[in-house]
């Protein structure tokens, strides 16, 4: 909710690219490269079952290291775009996915005119619900001055403001991205007194904290149940590697067809790569798909990516931010 608007203004362009180009094109890097890799470890997963995983370890959660970044001096820049692709390709992947599950569970393949209609009203319809219930939120919190009533009405525009863009069928992460940077930029300064914002920063971030910690707890109880082979293990570390190079892959086509444009430092597509890290979003979508073997292969892939991308990247980022000029 604190993001600058006006930062993430300047820098639409890479987080755009990022966010929803980046996000398909790594989908499709991602399945590509498991469809013929798994088959030569035992595991013969279906083309949909790859772009399910593609759509669902795509999406970044950099939360863990915008820390980082700040005390290691990384430039105002690289946080900006981190932070604004994060909150962006976490909507847009959870279309994608959703998507894709409902091919899976139909068994129809989709025509491009659907597709399209879905992305749009889904994307589209989410982003304008979003700055209305923003608008309406913000109002409300303009017209009183508690922070009580103002902690609960944004935990309200939160929770029922999910419930109707999925009852509308429009994407709820994107509505609650767009209300959040009305009410975390014109509702903090203006609609919010200095104790009202401390209250409510702080109950956000132990939202957060809880909220991720569940959903690790519950990947971590479905693991458990998983019977790992040498193969597995493999794997998963196969699928570390190709979800880097599709980071890659992705931080590189755009960094390098649109230098001038961007006015990122030399040297940001380090960064960008290596702090592109998966948390929370992949596991809560992990956990939605339907019981069988393909769906505890992927939580196995699942988890491997997302303990090394918090461990080992999340640990080293500040060494690589450091290497920037």
């Amino acid at each position: 909710m604190t993001n600058n608007v006006s930062d993430l203004r300047r820098y639409k362009l890479p987080i755009g690219i990022l966010a929803c180009v980046g996000t398909l094109l790594s989908t499709v890097i991602i399945a590509g490269a498991l469809y013929l890799v798994l088959p030569l470890l035992g595991f013969d997963l279906a083309f949909i079952w790859c772009l399910l995983f593609g759509a669902l370890i795509s999406p970044t959660d950099p939360i863990a290291v915008m820390g980082i970044l700040q005390s290691a001096g990384a430039p105002k820049s690289i946080e900006t775009v981190i932070a604004g692709e994060s909150l962006f390709n976490d909507g847009i992947g959870v279309v994608i996915f959703v998507l894709l599950l409902g091919v899976l569970s139909s068994g129809d393949i989709p025509t491009t005119y659907y597709v399209a209609h879905t992305l749009a009203v889904e994307a589209g319809g989410g982003i304008v619900f979003g700055l209305v219930l923003g608008g309406i939120l913000y109002y409300l919190l303009k017209s009183i001055d508690s922070y009580q009533e103002e902690v609960l009405l944004t935990l309200a525009g939160v929770i029922g403001g999910y419930a109707l863009a999925s009852h509308w069928h429009l994407s709820g992460p994107l509505a609650m991205v767009m209300m959040g940077l009305m009410v975390g930029n014109h509702g903090r300064s203006i609609a919010m007194s200095d104790k009202t914002r401390h209250y409510v920063d702080l109950f956000w971030e132990l939202i957060d904290e809880i909220l991720n910690a569940i959903l690790f707890v519950l990947i971590g109880l479905e693991v458990v149940m998983i019977a790992f082979s040498s193969n597995l293990f493999i794997a998963g570390g196969l699928t570390i590697l190709i979800a880097l190079l599709a980071r890659l892959i992705v931080v590189g086509i755009t960094t390098t067809t649109f230098n001038k444009q961007l006015e990122l430092p030399s040297g940001a597509w380090k960064v960008l790569t290596w702090g592109g890290l998966r948390g929370g979003i992949s596991v809560a979508l992990v956990l939605q798909l339907p019981d069988g073997n393909e769906r505890d292969i992927l939580l196995a892939l699942t988890y491997a990516v997302v303990v090394f991308s918090i461990l080992i990247q999340g640990l080293s980022i500040g060494k690589v931010a450091k290497t920037i000029r």
